[in-house]
């Protein structure tokens, strides 16, 4: 059993007869009353996000996790299928255990999160950037703006993004998988 000074990102929790992983929390400590801890829980069977306040000292039953790299290798419908870089065995996962499937290109090795008790996978973490490259956009008009504007565009995924107006079809972006945005232009 763990507690709630405990909590991390990424910690998975078994919590109402489920399996949920902690992608944001809070510690606050108010002028009055006990300290408690907001999370943002994500449901790794359902993927449905849930938030939740946990009063300090508050017990929690974490789930023991092994993490394996795996390598991407096609969508089919909602079922994405990945094979292990040691062993090279397959599995297939559904759309929703993943974080961001929209930015996985074919041949991404990824890290899945499998349950140490019965070895199921729970959750797959993107790396925390991809380079993709950018296969439609508008042209960018210069000198119509004043601040940072930018500009919608289609990466090689299938995803869009916005990026600034220099952005031109053909070039690689950098993105942040967490947040899905555009981070820098990548020379070659």
């Amino acid at each position: 059993m763990a507690t709630t000074s405990d909590i991390k990102k990424g910690l998975c929790i078994r919590y109402n007869h489920d399996i949920f992983k902690i992608i944001e929390f809070l510690h606050v400590k108010p002028g009055k009353g006990p300290a408690f801890v907001r999370t943002k829980l994500k449901s790794v069977t359902s993927g449905k996000v849930i938030d939740n306040t946990f009063s300090a000292g508050h017990k929690i039953e974490d789930v023991r996790v092994e993490t394996r790299s795996y390598q991407y290798l096609y969508p089919e419908g909602d079922m994405y299928h990945f094979m292990n870089t040691e062993d090279y065995n397959q599995i297939t996962l559904m759309k929703d255990s993943l974080d961001s499937p929209d930015l996985l290109k074919e041949g991404e090795v990824v890290t899945v999160i499998f349950n140490a008790e019965d070895n199921s996978p729970l959750s797959v973490e993107m790396p925390s950037h991809v380079i993709l490259e950018v296969t439609h956009t508008e042209p960018g008009v210069k000198g119509n703006t004043a601040t940072n504007a930018t500009k919608p565009a289609t990466v090689e995924t299938g995803a869009r993004i916005n990026v600034p107006l220099f952005i031109n079809e053909g070039d690689k972006i950098k993105i942040d998988t967490e947040k899905g945005a555009y981070t820098e232009r990548i020379k070659e």
